[in-house]
């Protein structure tokens, strides 16, 4: 049986993913605190796989785990996307009327922002996980509380739902990375690459490397700048590229690193894109 590492608990979106990812698959999952824990316990083989966010269709890249991914030096093996849907959940024989705080995660509040402005007299808390918060409010058997989580996590904890699907944006979808530590095999079937640049810091760099991707034919869907944080004002890249010819993609790892202004290239993860066409 696979350990499973998450941040959060049970009935939590990271959850939901590996319920979907792994679907039919026995595997035990792992709680971690934190984004961090998680890295860890994946660096040190603690547990055989991770599933973390990456980044979100409304609140954007969570900049801190693409540095874990680096710091811990960990493999993207694959990729999924879930549809983000929060509910107001509370100890049942309530209703919304009654409901005087709010816990949920940051992200979460903020995704439901119409939602809580609809309601001025409820107090908003901040808590370290949606899942949690109702985790919470099952175990306290508080009235007059709610927490903002998924439908899972009303089921997990015994809790009613007041109001469905709170979100501002209604198409609302997280992207997830499965991560090892290393990779046994290289996957066969991969059409998906996530890549690292370290970018010698001088005029037209950036542009020169992905003029050059573009060429052969490749499609980049996804370029983020994080600052290295011992060189002030210097940046690593990173790119998700898909491509239909393997070839295409052998050639580009083969005679990028050809380009002056390249000082390093990071093949972070092979892998199978997650995103289906709707």
């Amino acid at each position: 049986m696979k350990k499973i590492a998450i941040q959060g608990v049970k009935g939590c979106f990271h959850h939901e993913a590996v319920s979907r990812y792994f679907k039919g698959c026995n595997y035990k999952l792992i709680e971690c605190s934190s984004f961090r824990k998680l890295a860890s316990y994946v660096a040190k083989s603690s547990v055989d796989i991770g599933v973390m966010a990456i980044e979100n269709s409304i609140a954007g890249t969570i900049l801190t785990n693409y540095s874990l991914l680096s710091e811990y030096d960990l493999k993207i093996v694959g990729e999924i996307y879930i549809p983000i849907k929060h509910h107001l959940m509370a100890y049942p024989g309530q209703n919304i009327e009654g409901i005087k705080e709010i816990y949920s995660h940051p992200m979460a509040i903020l995704q439901c922002e119409l939602f809580i402005d609809a309601h001025p007299y409820i107090r908003i808390f901040e808590y370290s996980d949606t899942a949690a918060a109702a985790k919470y409010i099952s175990k306290c058997k508080k009235k007059g509380i709610a927490a903002i989580a998924s439908e899972n996590a009303a089921k997990e904890y015994g809790l009613e739902i007041l109001s469905k699907n709170i979100q501002t944006i209604k198409s609302n979808f997280t992207r997830f990375f499965i991560i090892k530590n290393y990779c046994k095999q290289k996957n066969i079937s991969f059409n998906k690459a996530s890549l690292r640049l370290k970018i010698l810091h001088a005029t037209g760099s950036l542009s020169q490397i992905l003029k050059f991707i573009s060429s052969l034919g490749i499609n980049m869907t996804k370029i983020q700048s994080i600052p290295i944080i011992q060189r002030p004002w210097e940046y690593s890249f990173y790119v998700d590229i898909i491509f239909n010819n393997i070839k295409s993609y052998e050639k580009m790892k083969k005679h990028i690193q050809k380009i002056p202004c390249l000082h390093k290239l990071s093949i972070m993860g092979e892998y199978k894109n997650g995103r289906i066409k709707s």
